[in-house]
């Protein structure tokens, strides 16, 4: 095949109605709009209004509950850490912060905090210093030798 053999499918590409260019194009003279009314005229934006009736989003049961002081941790694997350790963007020997997983650009930013989970599995020695962890990332760390502390988050 060459490039000018390419094109598209039949019937993928199709023309764009020309609406109000006379009668015979099948759009024209009030162009699908009808006959007068609020619908018909330019800068008419109703959208979700119904006329005096309850909207629909009104009308409609909410449920739930949104907890305005939820907690949102930047979330980390342990074979990330691994990972990054053996590309050499991550110092084992020293500890392991959530500023130096920032810089690394293991993680975007901290949120309220970086929380460490277990999946994969980790053999460097490492010296962790997290928001939070899951016990089995910390039970993790500690089998390879190193030491995962949960400290309370830097505000």
């Amino acid at each position: 095949m060459k490039l000018h053999e390419l094109h598209d499918n039949e019937g993928a590409n199709r023309k764009k109605k020309r609406i109000g260019r006379g009668p015979g194009s099948g759009k024209g003279k009030t162009g699908g709009r009808g006959i007068k009314g609020q619908k018909s005229r330019s800068g008419v934006a109703i959208k979700g209004y119904e006329g005096g009736q309850m909207p629909l989003y009104q009308r409609l049961p909410k449920r739930g509950f949104n907890n305005p002081n939820r907690k949102s941790y930047a979330v980390v694997n342990l074979n990330l850490i691994e990972k990054f350790i053996e590309a050499g963007k991550l110092d084992a020997k020293a500890e392991i912060t959530e500023d130096a997983l920032v810089a690394s650009g293991l993680v975007r930013r901290k949120r309220d905090g970086v929380r460490i989970l277990a999946k994969g599995e980790i053999k460097s020695k490492v010296k962790l210093n997290v928001t939070g962890a899951s016990k089995a990332a910390i039970d993790a760390v500690a089998k390879a030798g190193g030491s995962l502390t949960i400290a309370s988050s830097s505000e």
